[in-house]
């Protein structure tokens, strides 16, 4: 079992940034692949980037690729989601999520099934 808290969202004007970060706890952390993802209103949950548990694979939403940055601390049990650049419509939910697989092909790695963990969530907002 892994419980997941996400922290570090609020309110930015656009063009900022914010660094979003996803403590994990419980057993076996460094064997997971991690990713997150983001919900906006009356949209569905999409995903935004995946990291193995090695840091050696990297996956990005073509949305975000260039601006969002995704890394791992395994000592800290933490998965980061820096976030450059930001525009009115990242404005979402973020959702941290982890996956008992640790690889996995880029289709899999986007889909929200390949996912047996997720946090509450937090907003993110930012203005025009």
């Amino acid at each position: 079992q892994v419980q997941l808290v996400e922290s570090g969202g609020g309110l930015v004007q656009a063009g900022g940034s914010l660094r979003l970060s996803c403590a994990a706890s419980g057993r076996s952390f460094s064997s997971y692949g991690m990713g997150w993802f983001r919900q906006a209103p009356g949209k569905e949950r999409e995903f935004v980037a995946r990291i193995s548990s090695s840091g050696g694979s990297i996956y990005y939403a073509d949305s975000v690729k260039g601006r969002f940055t995704i890394s791992i601390d395994n000592a800290k049990n933490t998965v980061y989601l820096q976030m450059n650049s930001l525009k009115p419509e990242d404005t979402a939910i973020y959702y941290c999520a982890a996956d008992r697989t640790s690889y996995r092909g880029s289709y899999y790695s986007t889909s929200r099934t390949s996912y047996d963990y997720w946090g509450q969530g937090t907003q993110v907002t930012v203005s025009s």
